[in-house]
C-alpha cells in the first residue's frame, strides 16, 4: 500500500471516529464487524460520510455505490475513492 493510500484510509478512519464514535479509539472500528453491519453507519451518517468524501476527494458517489459492498469497511471506502479518482 502506498503512502497516499494509507492517507486516504487514515482520513476516513479519523472522520468516522470523530463524527460517529466520539471519544472512542481506533479499536472501536477494528472490533466492529463492519461500519454498516456493525451499526456504526446508519442512513444519516452515510449521507454525512458521502458529503465528506465528495468534498475531500472531489469524487461523486452514485446511489448504487452506497451499500455494504462499498461502505462497510474503511478499506472498501478508500478503494472506492481511489477508483473514482482513477488512482
Amino acid at each position: 500500500m502506498t503512502a497516499p493510500d494509507r492517507e486516504i484510509e487514515q482520513a476516513i478512519r479519523d472522520y468516522v471516529l470523530r463524527e460517529f464514535l466520539p471519544g472512542a479509539g481506533p479499536e472501536a472500528i477494528d472490533r466492529a464487524p463492519g461500519l454498516m453491519t456493525g451499526g456504526i453507519l446508519d442512513s444519516l451518517s452515510i449521507v454525512s460520510l458521502v458529503e465528506f468524501l465528495e468534498e475531500q476527494y472531489g469524487v461523486e458517489l452514485r446511489a448504487h455505490e452506497l451499500d455494504v459492498e462499498h461502505l462497510d469497511r474503511v478499506e472498501d471506502i478508500a478503494a472506492l475513492v481511489r477508483a473514482k479518482r482513477g488512482d
